[in-house]
């Protein structure tokens, strides 16, 4: 029996891992680098142990430490959660070594998969469709470009230790595929320590759908259906489902059964995931599906397949790794409902999904009777107060509902998305909305080119509404109290009883300003001029930045947070982000426009492209800039000459540094 476990990671799937352990009675070991000394997993761990700085190198891929924590602190145990050591065998053997337990398969196993080219050549072995490609050892880019004209573009190139879509380039054109394979090599090297890379045709409508399997060391193996992970950007996931939809009766079959042949052919053990790429092109058919990877751990959207199936699969990792028989067949599984989880980053979706960094400032969730009875669910890693930094994955929660039918479930996703409010960074909350509410995806229409093809359709931001724009001003001004007093005196606050006294206040949303007049009309009663349109609007706090609104007779409830700076709003339209800008700020303060390129975030100077004196185009690419794992190739802002480069390769920069000036147009 295991009575203590350690917990070999950080953020949600740490704290996944440790509300499992508790209701099992086993007791918990966290660690934490220095940037997660008060993190949300460590206060709810039963001990932590500190291991090292921030940087991953340094402390969460550090296999020795974290095995000597745990003999340290007497846990039987390591589960690796995802990411970090999850799929590394060396680490494996080294716990097994040190006489402890790794929750999850065989050193044997992972290696079998590991390696992209080499699961595929096993694959075909074991009777397993596999997509035409090359998986061989040669690595010189001449040789590969000559086998991706073989198999025909378009292409993608995958580096085949990778996974999360890091090392993936899709090549459309032979004079692409030198720089794409360059690009696709080093993010291998940066991110898995292997820039080795493999080549694979690139169906052109495809869609991303995989299997859960489960196997214990009795030599059961079992599969709990499909998941569709098919909306993705940047070849990762976004939001997943399960079922797939659209999925016929024979072609799950037969999927299920050849990821089930996938795992016993390496003798797999605790849970994984079988992906597949299929051609979504002319439906869903038995002779088009083909194997692209397994993944050797537990998936970040595990829990859609817990949810229509009534298992957990963190408690069946554990019970299989105290080597307990699975306790079903496969013919005791079955599916109830839908399922959807959505995952809420910190990141820039105008900017292109750029990682974001910031404080916590407010973070509230969905609640109420559907967070009661288990329709929505929310995993997450973070609290309010807490750090976004650039040493992690900017993941804030994975927001995960169940419903009886499709578009039951979904639409319950949409209203928990509107219900989730975050101040502090941005997020992509409002690009999953647009997408939950995309006509094609409701309708079940799903491939991996949807995002990319909608994407300017997706990422509009929504005009903000009257009303919002309304409580902003009198958050702005302070004369919102979200406190019910029976004082009349505090709920007449800039109220003058001998003329119609206004306020004013400037707002600014999206480099566009407002100005606002306000007058008090009496207790939480105000009259608004906003660009000439008046507003009459009445308030009555309901709790802590919850209010009830009357605004032109009409009645809402809104959430609103007032920052030093900004005023966030979030009402049934979304959520809007207004600054109170420094009227005496001066202009030479502001960004420098077109005249330089400005680091978007924290990240390492990979590669230069640019020096003094030289002519460049708008959208010339001047700098690799890498961030969480992530290449982002930053590009000329206009045509012009680089008057100074004012950073160098593998230096650390920070968010807002400006990197390369151009000589100004009038010079």
């Amino acid at each position: 029996m295991i009575k203590k476990i350690l917990i070999a990671n950080r953020g949600e799937i740490a704290c996944r891992v440790i509300e499992t352990a508790k209701k099992m009675g086993i007791r918990s070991v966290a660690v934490f680098s220095d940037a997660d000394a008060a993190s949300k997993h460590v206060q709810l761990a039963d001990e932590a142990v500190h291991i090292g700085p921030a940087a991953v190198a340094e402390s969460y891929l550090k296999g020795d430490v974290i095995i000597a924590a745990a003999l340290k602190t007497g846990a039987q145990a390591i589960h690796p959660g995802y990411g970090f050591l999850s799929e590394n065998p060396d680490f494996v053997e080294a716990v097994e070594a040190a006489g402890l337990t790794f929750v999850g398969p065989s050193a044997s196993a992972i290696r079998a998969m590991g390696l992209k080219d080499a699961a595929k050549a096993l694959m075909e072995k074991a009777g397993v469709p596999v997509v035409p490609g090359y998986h061989g050892d040669r690595q010189d880019v001449d040789y590969l470009a000559e086998e991706a004209g073989k198999i025909g573009y378009p292409v993608l190139i995958k580096a085949r230790a990778g996974g999360g879509g890091k090392g993936m380039r899709l090549v459309e054109r032979p004079e692409d595929f030198k720089s794409a394979f360059e690009s696709a090599a080093r993010e291998g090297q940066s991110s898995f320590g292997d820039p080795a890379c493999l080549i694979e045709k690139y169906i052109t409508q495809p869609r991303h759908i995989e299997i859960q399997v489960f196997g214990d060391s009795h030599g059961n193996v079992v599969h709990f259906f499909e998941r569709d992970c098919s909306l993705q950007r940047r070849h990762q996931k976004v939001i997943e489902e399960a079922p797939a939809p659209g999925m016929p009766q024979n072609v799950r079959d037969a999927m299920g059964k050849a990821a089930v042949e996938a795992a016993k052919a390496i003798a797999y053990e605790g849970a994984g995931t079988v992906e597949f790429i299929v051609d979504g092109s002319n439906g869903l058919r038995e002779d088009g599906f083909w194997f692209m990877e397994m993944n050797t751990r537990l998936q970040v959207e595990h829990p859609v397949s817990e949810a229509i199936t009534g298992y957990d699969f963190v408690e069946l990792q554990l019970r299989v790794a105290c080597g307990e028989a699975l306790p079903f067949t496969q013919d005791d599984l079955s599916i109830t409902g839908h399922s959807f989880e959505a995952r809420v980053y910190a990141e820039d979706v105008p900017k292109g999904f750029l990682p974001a960094t910031g404080t916590l400032q407010y973070l509230k969730f969905p609640q109420g009777s559907e967070f009661e009875r288990g329709a929505v669910r929310i995993d997450s890693g973070v609290r309010s107060g807490d750090e976004i930094s650039p040493w992690y994955d900017p993941m804030i929660a994975k927001v995960i509902v169940h419903g009886p039918t499709r578009t039951a479930a979904l639409n319950m996703l949409s209203k928990a998305l509107s219900d989730c409010h975050i101040v502090g960074s941005v997020t992509n909350l409002e690009f999953l909305s647009a997408l939950a509410s995309h006509e094609g995806f409701y309708q079940g229409n799903v491939d991996t080119g949807l995002i990319e093809r909608d994407q300017a359709q997706l990422t509009v931001q929504g005009e903000a509404p009257l009303k919002s724009v309304a409580l902003a001003a009198l958050g702005g001004l302070g004369l919102l109290s979200d406190k019910s007093s029976n004082e009349p005196w505090e709920r007449l606050v800039g109220w003058c009883h001998w003329t119609d006294a206004k306020q004013y206040v400037v707002l600014e949303q999206d480099g566009v300003r407002l100005e606002v007049a306000v007058s008090v009309l009496g207790d939480a009663h105000f009259s608004l001029d906003i660009e000439d349109t008046a507003v009459e609007v009445r308030t009555n706090a309901l709790g802590e930045n919850r209010f009830k609104v009357f605004c032109d007779g009409v009645q809402s409830q809104m959430d609103v947070v007032v920052q030093p700076k900004s005023v966030a709003v979030f009402c049934e339209e979304g959520s809007f982000r207004f600054d109170l800008p420094n009227a005496l700020a001066s202009a030479e303060n502001e960004q420098a426009g077109g005249d330089a390129v400005i680091a978007p975030m924290p990240g390492l100077v990979r590669a230069v492209m640019a020096s003094a004196g030289q002519s460049v185009k708008e959208g010339d690419p001047l700098f690799i800039l890498e961030a969480m794992k992530m290449e982002h190739t930053l590009v000329a802002p206009r045509d012009g000459v680089v008057a100074e480069v004012l950073t160098k390769e593998n230096a650390q920069v920070s968010d807002g540094m400006v990197l390369l000036a151009l000589e100004k147009e009038d010079d």
